[in-house]
């Protein structure tokens, strides 16, 4: 079996290491069977701290395609993925195409492949915010409801797709980034300490926050009022370590915003630092999605900095708090210092194989009469 993964972004390239290295366990379980994969990187992450660092870190082979399209408009940005996407297809005519998550690296792979009738694999399908503003939103709608398989990273998941409508294809294998977590904690331990002095902070004495999403960074009295509260739970003993994404610099920049002093503004973050960071803050706040799965993982306490949330589970279970960009809102959460409910992960997000399990199904699907490939 050929197959196709495009990435984009680095939560993409999270989920592909998973993939990838389950598709080696299972070529060397079934020599006969192999499951041949070729990367295409559309290049929608293109600084070193958001893309090659982590090909290198997750031991992901290179992209066999790097497509460079690099930032602009949302039209844009998915034209030209989608031109040159279609491209790499038709040179390669793979057996199926896997998208990844909710990006415009996700929607143009999805769109090229299903109109030269590839059939679309979507990893982690069926997230809904139920906030149609949100162009991740859409993106992941679109890509469901044109793919031929639909993996779950939970139930809640299965039940949206339901929902709409969408029965046929669906699976729920549980998390590709729990696996990812799994797997690379244990890295991530000799990076704690150099991290830790680098930045001279200490373990559970700092509160790390990440803000990148659209609705956040592109709007000047959210992104304010989101600053103005790490200003004011920031102190010389517990300090705000805020890795910032390039696309929130150009809007801080644009604000005008001075961070108080115990702000540590610091340059994006490798997959391992970052979760050696979020391993020892006291509480992290984030509009990552990822991250706040990480969050749970890790028993960090989180407060996300958005009206809602894809991962409801980590609400319901009391870990997470959802505090939008109200300034005080946020504040009170910080000092809330609140518990989670003693729910095992595993239940909720898989046993850490879901990679796995993609890969085994895709293999079974092969093999059958009535197959989609």
């Amino acid at each position: 079996m050929k197959l196709i993964s495009i990435v984009g972004a680095r939560p993409q390239i999270i989920k592909a290491a998973a993939v990838s290295r389950a598709t080696l366990e299972h070529n060397t379980k079934r020599s006969g069977d192999a499951i041949s994969e070729i990367i295409v990187h559309t290049g929608q992450h293109y600084d070193e701290n958001m893309s090659e660092v982590f090909f290198e870190e997750l031991d992901i082979p290179e992209p066999d395609y790097n497509l460079g399209v690099g930032s602009a408009s949302h039209g844009q940005q998915t034209g030209k993925m989608l031109q040159k996407i279609e491209a790499v297809l038709i040179k390669e005519r793979p057996d199926c195409c896997l998208v990844y998550g909710d990006t415009n690296s996700t929607l143009a792979g999805a769109l090229a492949a299903v109109k030269l009738h590839i059939p679309v694999v979507h990893v982690e399908a069926g997230l809904r915010s139920f906030n149609r503003k949100m162009p991740e939103e859409i993106n992941r709608v679109v890509t469901d409801h044109i793919s031929e398989l639909l993996f779950c990273p939970t139930q809640t998941a299965v039940d949206n797709l339901k929902k709409e409508g969408i029965s046929r294809g669906v699976h729920r294998v549980g998390d590709v980034m729990y696996d990812c977590i799994l797997f690379y904690a244990k890295r991530a331990k000799p990076v704690e300490q150099k991290v830790l002095e680098r930045l001279a902070i200490q373990s559970k004495s700092y509160y790390l926050t990440t803000v990148h999403r659209a609705e956040n960074a592109d709007d000047n009295v959210r992104l304010t009022n989101i600053f103005e509260a790490l200003n004011e739970i920031a102190t010389a003993d517990c300090p705000v370590v805020l890795p910032l994404h390039p696309r929130t610099v150009k809007c801080v920049q644009k604000l005008g915003f001075d961070f108080s002093n115990c702000v540590r503004v610091i340059q994006p973050v490798s997959y391992l630092e970052m979760i050696a960071l979020e391993n020892n803050a006291l509480m992290i706040l984030t509009d990552s999605g990822g991250v706040q799965k990480e969050a749970y993982w890790l028993n960090v306490p989180c407060i996300t900095l958005r009206n809602e949330t894809e991962w409801v589970e980590t609400v319901e279970s009391g870990w997470n708090i959802l505090a939008g960009a109200d300034k005080q809102r946020i504040i009170e959460s910080v000092r809330c210092r609140h518990r989670r409910q003693d729910v095992s992960p595993e239940s909720i997000y898989g046993n850490g194989k879901a990679a796995e399990r993609i890969c085994n199904i895709l293999h079974w699907l092969q093999t059958q009469a009535e197959s989609i490939f």
